[in-house]
């Protein structure tokens, strides 16, 4: 039997981490919470189930990432985040992953979009294909500010999970554009700091290219409003991004 240790890095995450817990519990076999000292009940819903809860100062996505990582007991990881939930497929699946072979392999799964309320298959939001099940002996998240991802050996075989994984990403557009300022400042921080100054007109090629890509092209239009309102708030933060950068 293979035992599969779920982490997850935390802060402030009251509104979703039940969720999360819940669909976690009949699946792992151990749940690890890395949180960055929340101030409101995010420890006391953790503490409701067998959660392994550390505390411990915020170092940066990949950072933290990897140092939760290295807390859990077992060898094979979940990770998952705390907006995020195990589909009912998705569940049955990796329960699978502890009866079979998982040397050199990694798992990935399609992520599914829950926007406002609306789950999202459009606009280049879906299937949003993620690696998220690996040994942490020999994979680790690697990145700078932002995109974390996955150092992977070269001869990995990655198998695709059936099941979703449930992302409930935004409850308003305004959450989106807020997290689209935070990141695009950090992506133009690693623009400045590469020597990177981009042209204005740069800045308006990319962010009408990409609302013209998301809405029209991958036919985000098929979402209704919402498809509308995240391409725009989604070229919004391209043309953000490009002005921070040119400020730094």
């Amino acid at each position: 039997m293979n035992k599969i240790s779920a982490v997850i890095i935390t802060l402030n995450e009251e509104r979703n981490i039940r969720r999360c817990l819940e669909s976690l519990v009949p699946v792992v076999d151990e749940i690890v919470v890395v949180d960055s000292f929340s101030d409101d009940g995010t420890k006391e819903i953790c503490s409701e189930y067998q959660v392994r809860f550390f505390n411990h100062p915020w170092e940066g996505f990949v950072a933290t990432k990897n140092r939760a990582n290295n807390l859990a007991s077992n060898d094979l990881i979940l990770s998952i985040d705390a907006d995020e939930a195990l589909s009912e497929p998705l569940a049955k699946s990796i329960l699978k992953i502890k009866t079979t072979s998982v040397e050199g392999r990694v798992f990935s799964m399609n992520r599914l979009m829950n926007y406002c309320g609306q789950w999202i298959r459009h606009g280049g939001w879906y299937p949003d294909t993620k690696i998220r099940i690996f040994d942490r002996r020999t994979v680790s998240w690697k990145g700078q500010k932002v995109h974390e991802t996955l150092d992977l050996p070269k001869d990995i075989h990655i198998v695709h999970l059936e099941g979703d994984l449930l992302h409930y990403s935004f409850y308003t557009p305004e959450e989106h554009r807020v997290q689209l300022e935070k990141f695009a400042t950090l992506s133009a921080q690693e623009m400045a700091e590469n020597g990177k100054r981009p042209s204005m007109l740069s800045a308006y090629l990319h962010t009408g290219w990409k609302f013209l890509r998301d809405y029209v092209f991958k036919a985000g239009f098929l979402d209704g409003k919402h498809g509308y309102t995240i391409s725009k708030t989604n070229a919004y933060g391209v043309w953000y991004k490009y002005l921070k950068a040119r400020e730094l």
